[in-house]
């Protein structure tokens, strides 16, 4: 909301209006992909006519080849060149000339034909659920971001040259989900625009480095066409050697941290320090301490810390956050140090931890006692033990996952930060029972691909056991 009051939320997705460079909006940071949305309509009807169908979806893309070259202007705009082929040259601007009379003959209509052919979608492969109707979640939440400068489209008369755009080369990716899934595959979608886009304005497509990637996403809720704005993800950091939790995950269970200028910060199973990264690279003033008792990870951890250059903010140290109760010593830190404590506690399917569940009453015992009065405690739970630690969470009388799959929690909370909390087979909930000190601020549902979390939010609010 820096850049608009003008937001659009839904499944997996939020609109925006924004007057930004790409230098701004590279800063977002919870957001995996950025697109220029080009298009946004209402979903298209669905039959059983499967011809129909794909000509709806051509129509809805393609439009007058002008159109196209305002888009590519725009688009060029942006990235603050004017292009391959833009060189004011008068040769490269008659070759191109003669290339496209050259595109009518015979040979060039075979030439796109076998073109045509490889046209395939490159991003029908999602998270979970996707080809039926499950939403993607917070982690997967993805920007598509209406410029104002889509309203400065060169004019007819702007000098655009039409044989210039020709020169582009492209590939179109489909994502299908909801009812349009079980009549058409994304691949069938995209090599039908993508015909149609060699067609209508004799680009070259090229699946492995193109020049422009085209977006259709096309569910139940809505129709959309956007352009990625970077080649990378917004989630690729060029700053983390080796990648552990999801960044855009780490970096918003940082945000709901709270954290500020000289606050110490301490991830006690902290792996390869993804969520200490995150939190370091976007609140630099202050001191970050994590633990863990796996020498490969604390390795890892390492190694990642000193690619970002952040040894002098990061702080590492080996030691178990389950205490004694496995033959470790506890944390070596004093009671209540700490302003924030963050975690991810493994969900025993990466390195087979099965006792975490069993042993989360010490965990969250010891993360409370080093934690200080008025600070924050997250963690990113499982479902099992987001199950355990605050029993089924309801939403004004709704289960977190109905709510999520009828909201949007990629960019909002999934379950209300005031949501009670209701017990699972009878009594109350392990923070309640045993944690009087701690008190539920929030609960959000993401995802992680094919696993669903939960971003578990707490504060203390009195020294643990008065």
């Amino acid at each position: 909301r820096l850049f608009s009051p003008e937001v659009d939320c839904v499944l997996g997705k939020v609109f925006f209006r924004a007057a930004a460079g790409p230098g701004e909006l590279r800063q977002l940071r919870s957001g995996e992909r950025l697109f220029l949305l080009l298009k946004k309509h209402s979903p298209l009807p669905v039959s059983g006519n499967r011809g129909k169908m794909l000509h709806e979806i051509k129509s809805l893309v393609i439009e007058d080849p002008k159109y196209w070259l305002h888009i590519i202007a725009v688009w060029r705009k942006l990235h603050g060149h004017k292009g391959k082929t833009d060189d004011g040259s008068q040769e490269n601007t008659l070759a191109l000339k003669r290339k496209s009379e050259e595109e009518m003959n015979t040979a060039s209509k075979r030439q796109k034909t076998e073109q045509v052919r490889a046209i395939m979608s490159e991003e029908c492969q999602v998270g979970a659920g996707e080809t039926c109707e499950a939403p993607d979640r917070m982690s997967r939440q993805e920007c598509w971001i209406e410029s104002r400068t889509s309203s400065e489209f060169p004019s007819r008369d702007s000098g655009e040259d039409p044989a210039a755009s020709k020169e582009l080369s492209f590939r179109v990716s489909c994502r299908c989900s909801g009812a349009i899934a079980r009549i058409l595959t994304s691949q069938e979608v995209g090599r039908a625009i993508g015909a149609a886009l060699v067609k209508q304005c004799g680009w070259r497509a090229d699946l492995r480095d193109p020049d422009l990637e085209i977006f259709v996403h096309l569910n139940d809720i809505h129709s959309v066409v956007g352009i990625p704005l970077f080649r990378l993800p917004l989630a690729n950091r060029e700053y983390i050697r080796t990648a552990g939790l999801r960044s855009t995950v780490a970096w918003a269970m940082a945000s709901l941290a709270e954290i500020r200028a000289g606050a110490l910060v301490l991830d006690p199973m902290c792996g390869l320090g993804t969520i200490l990264l995150e939190a370091a690279k976007e609140w630099p003033e202050a001191c970050y301490w994590g633990a863990d008792i796996s020498d490969s990870q604390l390795e890892g951890a390492d190694g990642n810390i000193r690619t970002a250059g952040f040894m002098d903010k990061i702080e590492l140290l080996k030691a178990s956050v389950k205490g004694m109760s496995v033959g470790f010593p506890a944390l070596p830190l004093p009671s209540e140090s700490f302003d924030s404590v963050i975690s991810d506690i493994p969900f025993g399917k990466k390195f087979k931890t099965t006792s975490d569940a069993q042993l989360l009453p010490d965990i969250l015992q010891e993360m409370e006692r080093v934690l200080r009065v008025g600070g924050t405690l997250v963690l990113l739970l499982s479902q099992e033990l987001h199950r355990r630690v605050d029993g089924l969470t309801r939403c004004a009388g709704g289960d977190p996952a109905e709510a999520s799959a009828d909201g949007d929690s990629g960019a909002a909370p999934g379950v209300d930060g005031n949501s009670s909390s209701l017990p699972q087979g009878g009594g109350e909930p392990i923070i309640s029972r045993h944690f009087g000190s701690l008190l539920p601020e929030g609960v959000y549902a993401i995802s992680l691909g094919k696993t669903d979390a939960f971003i578990h939010k707490y504060r203390k609010v009195s020294a643990a056991g008065s």
